[in-house]
């Protein structure tokens, strides 16, 4: 229909009020866009995988309805790994699909539209697990259909995240969409735009997109669609009206439906509706200019899983110690690699990286329950993880004996190695060997210089503590001597005459109130001015516990009975005191840890259930029902919180995610129903500044929640919900809780006080190891590669044959050129894409003897991979 005729009944229905016209009117109006043969468009296509959902013999099923509908074309986000089950229990179907499948021009019909690995959310992972879902995921496509063509990125799960751009591009993906009309349980993007736009990433990279269209509306029947999901006449004409040419509608059908186009001969769908691959939309059928770009915030990935579950919560946790071991053990294995010209086991970190991707599929995390007791999607994880923590465990150990030698020379060696892009003095503890255990013992570096220690006892033996200072990518080597180390004044813990604990360090003065419940009265930063952190006008504590126990009375806090202290460690490098109390007859301890020198506050939480208690807005066990706006597992201000009232005026919020660091829009965190979803994720960490910029307190955790926060409402941390959940799931209280986080009290922005590299090194500690190979001069204190007062990070450093390949990230940093040093010789430095296609070569200095250096540019937030090649040839 013209602009012409739309506004021509417009008239007629202002003019004309009556019922029964405007109704008469409205059915013309439809049936005239129809007739006047404005043609809709649709992406159909399955969904789903071995691992999901993808039944035997469901090969068969799609060949046989693609023959019997020539016209149909598909998109198919399936996860590679099907393929090998595909062609060993349906080897003809499996044969005739990749016939099918080999025409891969913009006219064919089929485009593989997701090759991630398992389909993983990609907002709840690191940045690194993101390229390797892709990486990983199109060698394992190609393995069965090698003429494979990865042009569009297309989901049907919420499976979105800010940075995508970049990836996607680098990986040669030139289009996307931001759709997922057919399930939305988990969350939707938000509604933004027309036909075509520039999804523009934090780094500013562009990707022409499909958005899910401003008058993409959410079902009002249903909390797991938009109406885009079947073309509808309301959908397309409100399309059309709005100015979109080529309206679009989709649905990814979970593999096993056994439907075949998704439109068939429905009344309901607009007509005429054709099928397009996304590859012939873009190419054939979409306008040809984005018409807006859209700085596509973390924020406007509207979701929500069940935070706070504990089976989230632990699941969470172990992608978190296996995403970290990965990246650890390939650093590690470089060096090795490279010092010693160890084999790089390749089948091994493909095993270990196979587990993690696995781990990290988004079924584990939205439907954790589903598949039963011993082979639930969370027992899966528990095994997948298992085998990724294994195998890098295996390597980290086989790399450090490398290194070290731990030949017997008869003195005692600490070797402490650092994985990290940049230098840094950190606190590490480690064994005494037996003949040390009561003696007197000192620490000294490769220079020969004491370094301050403190001898720790704890329920597994005593440990030596000592702060090393360790370069980038590399190590350094300290002496043990049973001598008596120079006395040491630093960190300790005092009883007050009112009955707090006075923790004291170089850095901070903390107040603990045991007869709160242990709450923190007072954190002091003495370098930061003697700034006060804590708001001790708020009717809330900080570090307390609270939440709404629905069937225990309500409201329960940490601080409604005394606690008890006890100083575990008292100095002088160190300061551990214990909390215990309880919550709503539960008992819990925080242990609460202060470290000379040391910025970040520990708190480690544990909470013994003696039940299952309810805990969250209110009990929804008798009458949940899908359909459902309202969801108790919603409103994260009734879970059970740890809570933080900073002495900060004018609250921003800044929070990172993959690749990104986004400033908060939110004026709070909290929604109550499924059409007014807000991103409240923390991943690594949530940071609170005052209004100028001036202060600053990160949080920091060790595994992927949500937090709270709002004008009128301190910082939170989500620590548990407990009831009914997605499907009407009882998420139970089974286990105790143990969860760590941290503080960060800080002067200035974010960027410039150094959080998302607190955050690395909070993710990836030193590490030592006892050795007693007495080591030569020139093999004390190594860096492999050192991007040291840039800002960049080194989020990956993997061997590909002779070469080595670097990964970089920019979060801290400006967009000039920066110096990158590296200890091997190499024949040339390549900046590669993703893909591998080259970019450009880097010319390399010889700066001194065995050491090298380039200039890098990484843009902010941007992400730049190089190849060394020929390393040490």
């Amino acid at each position: 229909m013209t602009r012409v005729t739309r506004k021509y009944l417009e008239s007629l229905l202002k003019k004309y009020r009556t019922a029964k016209f405007v109704i008469a009117l409205q059915l013309f109006a439809a049936m005239s866009l129809q007739s006047f043969g404005q043609k809709a468009y649709f992406i159909d296509g399955y969904h789903g995988g071995v691992w999901g959902h993808y039944p035997d013999g469901f090969t068969r099923f799609v060949v046989d309805k693609l023959k019997t509908n020539p016209d149909w074309k598909i998109n198919i986000e399936i996860e590679p790994e099907t393929w090998d089950r595909a062609e060993k229990v349906e080897p003809e179907a499996y044969r005739e699909f990749q016939t099918l499948f080999a025409d891969q021009s913009v006219n064919g019909r089929i485009e593989y539209v997701n090759p991630s690995y398992a389909q993983s959310y990609m907002f709840n992972i690191s940045g690194e697990s993101i390229i390797r879902q892709f990486s990983y995921g199109i060698r394992k496509v190609k393995v069965h259909f090698p003429g494979a063509v990865f042009t569009t990125y297309s989901v049907e799960e919420p499976c979105f995240t800010s940075a995508l751009p970049q990836v996607l591009k680098s990986f040669g993906i030139r289009y996307a969409s931001l759709k997922n009309p057919n399930t939305c349980w988990g969350g939707y993007t938000r509604a933004f735009g027309g036909e075509l736009i520039n999804w523009v990433g934090p780094d500013g990279t562009k990707l022409p997109t499909v958005p899910r269209y401003e008058i993409e509306k959410l079902d009002p029947n249903s909390t797991w669609q938009t109406i885009a999901s079947g073309n509808s006449p309301e959908y397309v004409n409100a399309a059309l009206n709005y100015g979109i040419q080529h309206p679009v509608g989709m649905c990814f059908q979970d593999a096993g439906w056994k439907i075949g186009p998704w439109l068939g001969d429905s009344r309901h769908a607009y007509n005429p509706s054709e099928y397009k691959t996304w590859r012939d939309y873009f190419e054939n059928v979409a306008i040809k200019t984005p018409q807006k770009d859209w700085a596509f915030s973390q924020e406007d990935v509207q979701v929500s899983l069940v935070w706070g579950a504990q089976v989230l919560q632990k699941l969470a946790q172990r992608v978190r110690v296996s995403e970290n071991k990965i990246v650890r053990a390939e650093k590690l294995a470089a060096l090795a690699k490279v010092y010693t010209k160890a084999n790089w086991p390749a089948v091994s970190f493909d095993e270990a990286w196979r587990g993690l991707l696995l781990s990290q599929h988004h079924d584990c995390w939205i439907v954790p329950y589903n598949g039963g007791r011993g082979n639930s999607w969370a027992d899966k994880v528990v095994g997948w993880t298992g085998i990724t923590n294994s195998k890098s465990d295996s390597i980290i150990h086989r790399s450090i004996d490398l290194l070290n030698g731990n030949k017997s020379a008869g003195q005692w060696f600490v070797r402490v190695i650092n994985t990290l892009g940049t230098r840094r003095t950190d606190y590490v503890a480690v064994d005494l060997p037996s003949q040390m255990k009561d003696k007197d013992v000192r620490v000294l570096n490769s220079s020969r210089k004491e370094v301050a220690s403190q001898i720790i006892s704890g329920a597994d033996g005593k440990k030596l503590l000592f702060r090393a200072d360790v370069p980038s990518v590399g190590y350094e080597t300290y002496s043990l001597q049973m001598a008596q180390p120079a006395v040491s004044s630093g960190a300790g813990v005092v009883v007050l005459a009112d009955g707090t604990y006075k923790l004291e360090s170089d850095l901070y003065r903390i107040i603990i109130d045991p007869s709160k419940g242990g709450m923190i009265k007072s954190i002091v930063a003495k370098t930061l001015d003697n700034k006060e952190f804590v708001d001790v006008k708020n009717e809330r504590g900080f570090n307390e516990v609270r939440g709404n126990f629905y069937n225990d009375g309500g409201f329960h806090s940490s601080s409604d009975k005394p606690a008890v202290c006890k100083i575990l460690e008292n100095g002088p490098l160190r300061v551990k005191v214990a909390v215990d109390g309880m919550i709503a007859n539960n008992p819990f301890t925080q242990i609460i840890t202060l470290v000379n020198g040391e910025r970040r506050i520990d708190v480690n939480l544990k909470i013994d259930w003696q039940n299952t208690p309810g805990i969250g807005e209110f009990s929804q066990m008798e009458n949940y029902k899908a359909t459902d706006y309202k969801k108790a597992f919603y409103n994260d201000k009734y879970k059970l919180l740890a809570l933080f009232p900073l002495n900060l005026k004018n609250q921003k919020v800044f929070k990172d995610a993959p690749f990104d660091v986004t400033e908060s829009k939110l004026t709070n965190t909290f929604f109550s129903t499924w059409d007014s979803i807000k991103n409240n994720i923390i991943l690594n960490w949530v940071d609170v500044e005052d209004g100028s910029g001036e202060f600053g307190c990160a949080l920091l955790t060790d595994h992927t929640s949500s937090y709270a926060h709002g004008a009128d409402f301190p910082l939170g941390l989500t620590l548990q919900y407990s009831g009914k959940g997605l499907w009407g799931m009882d998420y139970k209280l089974t286990e105790p809780t143990e969860v760590n986080y941290a503080l960060v009290p800080h002067k200035g922005k974010w960027d410039k006080s150094g959080i998302w590299t607190e955050a690395n090194r909070w993710n990836e500690p030193l590490i030592p190891s006892l050795m007693q190979d007495l080591p030569s001069k020139d093999n004390t204190r190594k860096s492999l590669v050192d991007v040291a007062g840039s800002g960049l990070e080194i989020t990956s450093i993997v061997a590909d044959g002779n070469d080595l390949v670097v990964r970089f990230f920019n979060a801290e940093g400006t967009s000039e050129p920066t110096k990158v040093s590296f200890d091997f010789k190499a024949a040339k430095a390549e900046l590669v894409e993703l893909n591998g296609t080259v970019i450009a070569q880097l010319p390399i200095s010889k700066a001194q003897k065995n050491h090298y250096a380039l200039n890098l540019t990484v843009p902010k937030f941007g992400i730049r991979t190089l190849r060394f090649t020929n390393v040490g040839k």
